[in-house]
Protein backbone atom coordinates (compact mmCIF):
# COMPACT_ATOMS: atom_id res chain seq x y z
CA UNK A 1 0.00 0.00 0.00
CA UNK A 2 0.91 3.10 -0.65
CA UNK A 3 0.65 6.36 1.67
CA UNK A 4 -0.12 9.67 -0.63
CA UNK A 5 -3.74 10.37 -1.88
CA UNK A 6 -4.62 10.29 -5.25
CA UNK A 7 -7.38 13.13 -4.66
CA UNK A 8 -4.54 15.47 -3.80
CA UNK A 9 -2.59 14.63 -6.42
CA UNK A 10 -4.98 14.45 -9.15
CA UNK A 11 -6.92 17.56 -9.05
CA UNK A 12 -9.67 18.06 -11.62
CA UNK A 13 -8.49 14.80 -13.73
CA UNK A 14 -12.03 14.24 -14.99
CA UNK A 15 -12.44 17.79 -16.35
CA UNK A 16 -8.59 17.56 -17.33
CA UNK A 17 -9.59 14.07 -19.36
CA UNK A 18 -12.93 15.56 -20.76
CA UNK A 19 -10.94 18.07 -23.01
CA UNK A 20 -8.40 15.93 -23.84
CA UNK A 21 -10.72 13.61 -25.42
CA UNK A 22 -12.61 15.95 -26.86
CA UNK A 23 -9.71 17.25 -28.99
CA UNK A 24 -8.72 13.49 -29.68
CA UNK A 25 -5.71 13.47 -27.98
CA UNK A 26 -3.77 10.49 -26.94
CA UNK A 27 -1.47 9.25 -24.21
CA UNK A 28 1.63 7.61 -24.16
CA UNK A 29 3.93 7.14 -26.79
CA UNK A 30 2.88 7.08 -30.60
CA UNK A 31 4.63 3.62 -31.55
CA UNK A 32 2.00 2.02 -33.57
CA UNK A 33 4.40 0.06 -36.03
CA UNK A 34 4.16 2.53 -38.86
CA UNK A 35 7.32 1.57 -39.60
CA UNK A 36 6.51 -2.43 -39.99
CA UNK A 37 7.96 -3.32 -36.65
CA UNK A 38 5.84 -4.75 -33.58
CA UNK A 39 3.11 -1.77 -31.74
CA UNK A 40 4.57 -0.81 -28.54
CA UNK A 41 2.22 -0.90 -25.36
CA UNK A 42 3.59 1.21 -22.01
CA UNK A 43 2.49 -0.35 -19.29
CA UNK A 44 3.45 1.05 -15.62
CA UNK A 45 3.92 -0.29 -12.65
CA UNK A 46 4.26 0.32 -8.61
CA UNK A 47 7.95 -0.73 -8.18
CA UNK A 48 6.73 -3.76 -5.63
CA UNK A 49 4.66 -4.92 -8.33
CA UNK A 50 7.65 -4.94 -10.51
CA UNK A 51 9.24 -8.77 -10.38
CA UNK A 52 5.97 -10.10 -10.54
CA UNK A 53 4.63 -8.26 -13.92
CA UNK A 54 7.58 -8.50 -15.69
CA UNK A 55 8.00 -11.90 -15.52
CA UNK A 56 4.39 -11.63 -17.61
CA UNK A 57 5.80 -8.77 -20.17
CA UNK A 58 9.08 -11.43 -20.67
CA UNK A 59 6.74 -14.27 -21.62
CA UNK A 60 4.25 -12.34 -23.69
CA UNK A 61 7.18 -10.23 -25.20
CA UNK A 62 8.84 -14.03 -26.23
CA UNK A 63 5.09 -15.07 -27.77
CA UNK A 64 3.94 -11.94 -29.26
CA UNK A 65 5.69 -10.38 -32.75
CA UNK A 66 3.79 -7.86 -33.44
CA UNK A 67 2.86 -6.20 -29.74
CA UNK A 68 5.65 -5.80 -27.48
CA UNK A 69 4.54 -4.78 -23.81
CA UNK A 70 7.23 -1.95 -21.90
CA UNK A 71 7.21 -1.90 -18.49
CA UNK A 72 8.31 1.03 -15.99
CA UNK A 73 8.86 0.70 -12.92
CA UNK A 74 7.31 3.85 -10.73
CA UNK A 75 8.69 3.64 -6.92
CA UNK A 76 5.76 2.69 -5.16
CA UNK A 77 6.06 6.28 -2.59
CA UNK A 78 5.78 8.65 -5.87
CA UNK A 79 3.34 6.46 -7.85
CA UNK A 80 -0.13 8.47 -7.35
CA UNK A 81 1.88 11.59 -7.41
CA UNK A 82 3.29 10.36 -11.21
CA UNK A 83 0.17 9.38 -12.31
CA UNK A 84 -1.82 12.61 -11.36
CA UNK A 85 0.74 14.47 -13.19
CA UNK A 86 1.09 12.28 -16.31
CA UNK A 87 -2.46 12.64 -16.35
CA UNK A 88 -2.62 16.54 -16.46
CA UNK A 89 0.03 16.34 -19.05
CA UNK A 90 -1.87 13.53 -21.12
CA UNK A 91 1.05 11.79 -21.10
CA UNK A 92 -0.59 8.42 -19.28
CA UNK A 93 0.64 4.89 -20.55
CA UNK A 94 -1.36 2.48 -22.37
CA UNK A 95 -1.78 0.07 -19.45
CA UNK A 96 -2.22 1.15 -15.64
CA UNK A 97 -1.45 -1.46 -12.96
CA UNK A 98 -2.33 0.32 -9.78
CA UNK A 99 -3.30 -1.01 -5.84
CA UNK A 100 -6.93 -1.84 -6.61
CA UNK A 101 -7.99 0.27 -3.52
CA UNK A 102 -7.22 3.21 -5.62
CA UNK A 103 -9.19 1.80 -8.47
CA UNK A 104 -12.41 3.83 -7.56
CA UNK A 105 -10.86 7.11 -7.72
CA UNK A 106 -9.13 6.58 -11.04
CA UNK A 107 -12.16 5.40 -12.21
CA UNK A 108 -14.48 8.02 -11.06
CA UNK A 109 -11.73 10.39 -12.48
CA UNK A 110 -11.99 9.62 -16.27
CA UNK A 111 -8.39 8.05 -16.08
CA UNK A 112 -9.48 4.81 -17.11
CA UNK A 113 -11.19 3.21 -20.14
CA UNK A 114 -14.69 1.49 -19.88
CA UNK A 115 -13.91 -2.58 -20.68
CA UNK A 116 -16.82 -4.21 -19.37
CA UNK A 117 -18.16 -5.03 -22.54
CA UNK A 118 -14.48 -6.80 -23.15
CA UNK A 119 -14.32 -8.48 -19.76
CA UNK A 120 -17.85 -9.98 -20.51
CA UNK A 121 -16.61 -11.44 -23.70
CA UNK A 122 -14.07 -13.42 -21.43
CA UNK A 123 -15.40 -17.46 -21.16
CA UNK A 124 -13.64 -17.26 -17.39
CA UNK A 125 -15.27 -13.47 -16.64
CA UNK A 126 -17.53 -15.26 -13.74
CA UNK A 127 -14.53 -16.55 -12.31
CA UNK A 128 -11.86 -13.39 -12.00
CA UNK A 129 -11.71 -12.17 -8.26
CA UNK A 130 -14.94 -11.06 -7.41
CA UNK A 131 -14.19 -8.27 -4.94
CA UNK A 132 -11.37 -6.76 -7.33
CA UNK A 133 -13.88 -6.64 -9.89
CA UNK A 134 -16.44 -4.95 -7.55
CA UNK A 135 -13.57 -2.24 -6.52
CA UNK A 136 -12.76 -1.77 -10.41
CA UNK A 137 -16.56 -1.07 -11.45
CA UNK A 138 -18.15 2.54 -10.85
CA UNK A 139 -21.37 3.74 -12.05
CA UNK A 140 -22.14 0.01 -13.33
CA UNK A 141 -18.88 -0.02 -15.23
CA UNK A 142 -16.23 -1.61 -15.06
CA UNK A 143 -12.57 0.02 -15.29
CA UNK A 144 -10.23 -2.95 -13.91
CA UNK A 145 -9.59 -6.75 -13.87
CA UNK A 146 -7.47 -8.91 -11.28
CA UNK A 147 -3.39 -8.38 -11.96
CA UNK A 148 -1.71 -9.12 -8.86
CA UNK A 149 -3.89 -10.67 -6.06
CA UNK A 150 -3.04 -10.68 -2.48
CA UNK A 151 -4.96 -11.76 0.82
CA UNK A 152 -4.53 -11.02 4.23
CA UNK A 153 -4.67 -14.43 6.57
CA UNK A 154 -3.64 -15.18 10.29
CA UNK A 155 0.22 -16.83 10.12
CA UNK A 156 1.40 -18.55 13.40
CA UNK A 157 4.89 -20.32 14.20
CA UNK A 158 3.94 -24.17 14.81
CA UNK A 159 7.58 -24.41 16.92
CA UNK A 160 6.70 -22.22 19.21
CA UNK A 161 2.75 -23.55 19.61
CA UNK A 162 4.71 -26.68 20.43
CA UNK A 163 7.07 -25.29 23.15
CA UNK A 164 4.60 -23.37 24.41
CA UNK A 165 2.18 -25.86 25.20
CA UNK A 166 0.01 -25.28 22.72
CA UNK A 167 -1.35 -27.30 19.90
CA UNK A 168 0.37 -26.78 16.94
CA UNK A 169 -2.93 -27.64 14.50
CA UNK A 170 -4.96 -25.93 16.45
CA UNK A 171 -4.36 -22.12 15.80
CA UNK A 172 -6.85 -19.78 17.69
CA UNK A 173 -10.06 -19.21 16.64
CA UNK A 174 -11.38 -15.82 18.61
CA UNK A 175 -9.78 -13.05 20.44
CA UNK A 176 -9.78 -14.98 23.48
CA UNK A 177 -7.58 -17.73 21.84
CA UNK A 178 -5.41 -15.31 20.74
CA UNK A 179 -4.73 -13.28 23.93
CA UNK A 180 -4.08 -16.86 25.42
CA UNK A 181 -1.86 -17.65 23.19
CA UNK A 182 0.22 -14.82 23.18
CA UNK A 183 0.70 -15.15 26.54
CA UNK A 184 1.72 -18.44 26.33
CA UNK A 185 4.14 -18.05 23.85
CA UNK A 186 5.39 -14.86 25.34
CA UNK A 187 6.55 -16.81 28.67
CA UNK A 188 9.02 -18.49 26.64
CA UNK A 189 11.64 -15.79 27.08
CA UNK A 190 12.66 -12.06 26.63
CA UNK A 191 13.80 -12.57 22.99
CA UNK A 192 9.96 -14.45 22.17
CA UNK A 193 7.00 -12.41 21.32
CA UNK A 194 3.48 -14.09 21.06
CA UNK A 195 2.45 -11.79 18.59
CA UNK A 196 3.20 -8.74 16.46
CA UNK A 197 1.22 -6.03 14.14
CA UNK A 198 2.15 -2.26 12.55
CA UNK A 199 1.50 0.30 14.49
CA UNK A 200 2.39 2.83 12.99
CA UNK A 201 1.66 1.98 9.59
CA UNK A 202 -1.77 2.78 8.18
CA UNK A 203 -1.84 0.61 5.21
CA UNK A 204 -0.49 -2.53 7.34
CA UNK A 205 -3.76 -1.97 9.90
CA UNK A 206 -6.25 -1.43 7.61
CA UNK A 207 -5.09 -4.38 5.72
CA UNK A 208 -5.12 -7.09 8.54
CA UNK A 209 -7.42 -5.04 10.96
CA UNK A 210 -11.09 -4.56 8.46
CA UNK A 211 -11.21 -8.86 8.30
CA UNK A 212 -11.57 -8.60 11.91
CA UNK A 213 -14.76 -5.92 11.51
CA UNK A 214 -16.08 -7.99 8.25
CA UNK A 215 -16.26 -11.25 9.98
CA UNK A 216 -18.03 -9.89 12.55
CA UNK A 217 -21.00 -8.72 10.53
CA UNK A 218 -19.70 -4.67 10.06
CA UNK A 219 -19.43 -2.96 7.01
CA UNK A 220 -16.94 0.03 7.63
CA UNK A 221 -17.17 1.63 4.24
CA UNK A 222 -20.59 1.23 3.47
CA UNK A 223 -22.56 2.35 0.81
CA UNK A 224 -20.31 2.27 -1.57
CA UNK A 225 -17.97 3.68 0.29
CA UNK A 226 -20.08 6.77 1.60
CA UNK A 227 -21.26 6.01 5.09
CA UNK A 228 -18.42 4.97 7.93
CA UNK A 229 -19.17 2.83 10.69
CA UNK A 230 -15.87 2.43 13.06
CA UNK A 231 -17.63 3.44 16.44
CA UNK A 232 -18.97 -0.03 17.26
CA UNK A 233 -18.28 -2.49 19.16
CA UNK A 234 -16.85 -4.56 17.05
CA UNK A 235 -14.28 -1.54 16.72
CA UNK A 236 -13.55 -1.64 20.30
CA UNK A 237 -12.91 -5.19 20.90
CA UNK A 238 -10.21 -5.18 18.19
CA UNK A 239 -8.41 -2.35 19.44
CA UNK A 240 -9.14 -3.92 22.60
CA UNK A 241 -7.35 -7.33 21.61
CA UNK A 242 -4.33 -4.89 20.19
CA UNK A 243 -3.87 -2.73 23.69
CA UNK A 244 -3.89 -5.97 25.76
CA UNK A 245 -1.20 -7.61 23.58
CA UNK A 246 0.87 -3.81 23.69
CA UNK A 247 -0.10 -3.32 27.34
CA UNK A 248 1.29 -7.10 28.64
CA UNK A 249 4.16 -6.30 26.51
CA UNK A 250 3.30 -9.78 24.50
CA UNK A 251 4.52 -7.62 21.07
CA UNK A 252 7.88 -6.66 19.84
CA UNK A 253 8.35 -2.99 21.45
CA UNK A 254 8.58 -1.64 18.45
CA UNK A 255 5.16 -2.36 17.17
CA UNK A 256 4.17 0.98 18.06
CA UNK A 257 6.91 2.49 15.61
CA UNK A 258 6.35 0.03 13.01
CA UNK A 259 6.16 1.81 9.72
CA UNK A 260 5.87 -1.41 7.94
CA UNK A 261 9.36 -1.62 5.95
CA UNK A 262 10.24 -4.29 8.60
CA UNK A 263 6.70 -5.56 9.60
CA UNK A 264 7.60 -9.24 8.78
CA UNK A 265 10.99 -9.48 9.93
CA UNK A 266 9.79 -10.81 13.74
CA UNK A 267 8.01 -13.70 12.19
CA UNK A 268 10.46 -14.57 9.50
CA UNK A 269 13.48 -14.97 12.29
CA UNK A 270 10.98 -17.44 14.72
CA UNK A 271 10.30 -14.91 17.33
CA UNK A 272 7.16 -13.96 16.60
CA UNK A 273 4.20 -16.58 17.50
CA UNK A 274 1.31 -14.83 15.52
CA UNK A 275 0.75 -12.22 13.57
CA UNK A 276 -1.87 -11.16 10.84
CA UNK A 277 -0.33 -10.53 7.66
CA UNK A 278 -0.09 -10.59 3.40
CA UNK A 279 0.01 -13.43 1.69
CA UNK A 280 2.88 -12.43 -0.06
CA UNK A 281 4.92 -13.14 2.74
CA UNK A 282 4.58 -17.00 1.82
CA UNK A 283 6.94 -16.83 -0.88
CA UNK A 284 9.57 -15.97 2.04
CA UNK A 285 8.52 -18.42 4.33
CA UNK A 286 8.46 -20.92 2.18
CA UNK A 287 12.01 -20.16 0.72
CA UNK A 288 13.63 -18.28 4.46
CA UNK A 289 11.39 -20.12 7.22
CA UNK A 290 13.67 -22.78 9.52
CA UNK A 291 10.14 -23.26 11.59
CA UNK A 292 6.99 -25.01 11.08
CA UNK A 293 3.75 -22.53 10.24
CA UNK A 294 0.42 -22.24 9.52
CA UNK A 295 -2.40 -19.97 8.86
CA UNK A 296 -6.01 -19.67 9.25
CA UNK A 297 -8.27 -17.17 8.63
CA UNK A 298 -8.92 -13.61 10.30
CA UNK A 299 -11.41 -14.46 12.47
CA UNK A 300 -14.57 -11.88 14.15
CA UNK A 301 -14.14 -11.27 18.21
CA UNK A 302 -16.18 -13.98 19.23
CA UNK A 303 -15.26 -16.55 16.61
CA UNK A 304 -18.28 -16.65 14.80
CA UNK A 305 -16.87 -15.19 11.27
CA UNK A 306 -14.06 -15.12 9.50
CA UNK A 307 -12.86 -12.50 6.43
CA UNK A 308 -9.94 -11.64 4.31
CA UNK A 309 -8.73 -8.18 2.51
CA UNK A 310 -8.24 -9.27 -1.14
CA UNK A 311 -5.50 -6.34 -1.95
CA UNK A 312 -2.64 -6.76 -4.60
CA UNK A 313 -2.81 -4.76 -8.03
CA UNK A 314 -5.30 -4.44 -10.45
CA UNK A 315 -4.99 -3.22 -14.39
CA UNK A 316 -6.49 -1.04 -16.47
CA UNK A 317 -6.30 0.58 -19.78
CA UNK A 318 -6.17 4.39 -19.73
CA UNK A 319 -8.85 6.64 -21.52
CA UNK A 320 -6.38 8.25 -23.79
CA UNK A 321 -4.14 4.81 -24.82
CA UNK A 322 -4.25 4.93 -28.68
CA UNK A 323 -3.60 1.08 -28.29
CA UNK A 324 -6.10 -0.07 -26.33
CA UNK A 325 -6.72 -3.23 -28.31
CA UNK A 326 -3.45 -4.26 -28.23
CA UNK A 327 -3.41 -3.22 -24.37
CA UNK A 328 -6.56 -5.72 -23.86
CA UNK A 329 -4.70 -8.42 -26.08
CA UNK A 330 -2.24 -8.52 -22.90
CA UNK A 331 -4.24 -8.04 -20.15
CA UNK A 332 -6.30 -10.77 -21.41
CA UNK A 333 -3.30 -13.01 -21.93
CA UNK A 334 -2.15 -12.57 -18.39
CA UNK A 335 -5.50 -13.65 -17.50
CA UNK A 336 -5.56 -17.12 -19.60
CA UNK A 337 -4.59 -20.74 -18.42
CA UNK A 338 -1.31 -20.80 -19.29
CA UNK A 339 -0.20 -17.66 -17.58
CA UNK A 340 -2.21 -18.03 -14.20
CA UNK A 341 -0.82 -21.43 -14.34
CA UNK A 342 2.64 -21.12 -15.73
CA UNK A 343 3.65 -18.01 -14.55
CA UNK A 344 1.82 -16.62 -11.48
CA UNK A 345 1.07 -20.07 -9.62
CA UNK A 346 3.64 -21.64 -10.14
CA UNK A 347 5.79 -18.65 -9.19
CA UNK A 348 4.07 -19.07 -5.91
CA UNK A 349 1.59 -15.95 -6.31
CA UNK A 350 -2.10 -16.39 -5.91
CA UNK A 351 -3.97 -17.22 -9.44
CA UNK A 352 -6.63 -14.73 -10.13
CA UNK A 353 -9.12 -16.97 -11.09
CA UNK A 354 -11.04 -19.05 -8.84
CA UNK A 355 -11.78 -21.35 -11.10
CA UNK A 356 -7.79 -22.05 -11.30
CA UNK A 357 -7.63 -22.40 -7.81
CA UNK A 358 -6.80 -25.91 -7.05
CA UNK A 359 -4.00 -25.77 -9.75
CA UNK A 360 -1.45 -28.11 -9.27
CA UNK A 361 1.25 -25.77 -8.04
CA UNK A 362 -0.81 -23.85 -5.25
CA UNK A 363 -2.07 -27.43 -4.48
CA UNK A 364 1.27 -28.60 -3.61
CA UNK A 365 1.39 -26.34 -0.54
CA UNK A 366 -1.69 -26.63 1.87
CA UNK A 367 -1.15 -23.79 3.32
CA UNK A 368 -1.01 -21.93 0.21
CA UNK A 369 -4.17 -23.80 -1.02
CA UNK A 370 -6.31 -22.51 2.41
CA UNK A 371 -5.21 -18.79 1.25
CA UNK A 372 -6.14 -19.34 -2.32
CA UNK A 373 -9.40 -20.98 -1.30
CA UNK A 374 -10.71 -17.58 0.60
CA UNK A 375 -10.50 -15.07 -1.94
CA UNK A 376 -13.87 -15.88 -3.46
CA UNK A 377 -15.27 -14.77 -0.26
CA UNK A 378 -12.85 -12.29 0.58
CA UNK A 379 -13.55 -8.72 0.56
CA UNK A 380 -11.64 -5.44 -1.12
CA UNK A 381 -13.03 -2.21 0.18
CA UNK A 382 -14.33 0.59 -1.41
CA UNK A 383 -13.39 4.59 -0.87
CA UNK A 384 -12.55 7.08 -3.32
CA UNK A 385 -10.39 8.75 -0.88
CA UNK A 386 -9.02 5.78 0.36
CA UNK A 387 -5.75 6.45 0.44
CA UNK A 388 -6.02 9.84 2.55
CA UNK A 389 -8.20 8.18 4.88
CA UNK A 390 -6.43 4.92 5.43
CA UNK A 391 -2.75 4.69 3.94
CA UNK A 392 -1.76 8.73 4.75
CA UNK A 393 0.22 8.54 7.76
CA UNK A 394 -1.07 11.56 9.04
CA UNK A 395 -4.57 10.22 8.47
CA UNK A 396 -7.14 9.69 10.30
CA UNK A 397 -7.21 5.92 9.99
CA UNK A 398 -4.04 5.83 11.75
CA UNK A 399 -4.66 8.30 14.10
CA UNK A 400 -7.30 6.39 15.37
CA UNK A 401 -5.78 3.41 15.72
CA UNK A 402 -2.54 4.79 17.40
CA UNK A 403 -5.24 6.67 19.82
CA UNK A 404 -7.04 3.41 20.80
CA UNK A 405 -4.44 0.81 20.66
CA UNK A 406 -1.61 2.93 22.59
CA UNK A 407 -3.58 5.76 24.27
CA UNK A 408 -5.68 6.22 27.46
CA UNK A 409 -9.07 7.13 25.70
CA UNK A 410 -10.17 4.25 23.04
CA UNK A 411 -13.28 5.79 23.11
CA UNK A 412 -12.55 9.38 22.07
CA UNK A 413 -10.19 8.04 19.62
CA UNK A 414 -12.74 6.19 17.88
CA UNK A 415 -15.46 8.75 17.88
CA UNK A 416 -12.58 11.07 16.93
CA UNK A 417 -11.56 8.49 13.92
CA UNK A 418 -15.08 8.36 12.90
CA UNK A 419 -15.80 11.76 12.52
CA UNK A 420 -12.62 12.45 10.44
CA UNK A 421 -13.51 9.76 8.35
CA UNK A 422 -16.84 10.54 7.35
CA UNK A 423 -16.07 14.08 6.94
CA UNK A 424 -13.73 12.92 4.51
CA UNK A 425 -16.06 10.56 2.78
CA UNK A 426 -18.32 13.42 2.50
CA UNK A 427 -15.86 15.86 0.65
CA UNK A 428 -14.69 13.10 -1.48
CA UNK A 429 -19.01 13.08 -2.35
CA UNK A 430 -18.66 16.45 -3.18
CA UNK A 431 -15.82 17.06 -5.46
Amino acid sequence: MTTRTVRRLVPAVGATLALLLAAGCGGGDDESGTSGGPTTVTLWVASPTEAFSQRLVDEYNATHEDVQVELTAIPDDGFLQKVGTAAGARSLPDILVSDVVYMPNYASQGILLDISDRIEALPFADDLAPSHLEASTWDGKTYGVPHKLASSVFFYNKDLFTQAGLDPEAPPTDFAGVLAAARAIGALGDDVHGFDFGGNCGGCSVYTMLPYLWAAGVDPLADQGTKADFDNDAVREVFGLYKSLWDEGLTPPNANTQDGSTWADGFLSGTVGMMAQGSAMVGRLQTEATFEWGVTRIMSPDGSGTSTFVGGDSAGITATSEHADEAWDFIQWTLEDDAQTEIIAKNGDLPDRTDLADNQYTAADPRLQFIVDGVADGRTPLAVPFGELFNDPSGPWIAMVRGAVFGDDADAAIADGQAAIQQGLDDAADD
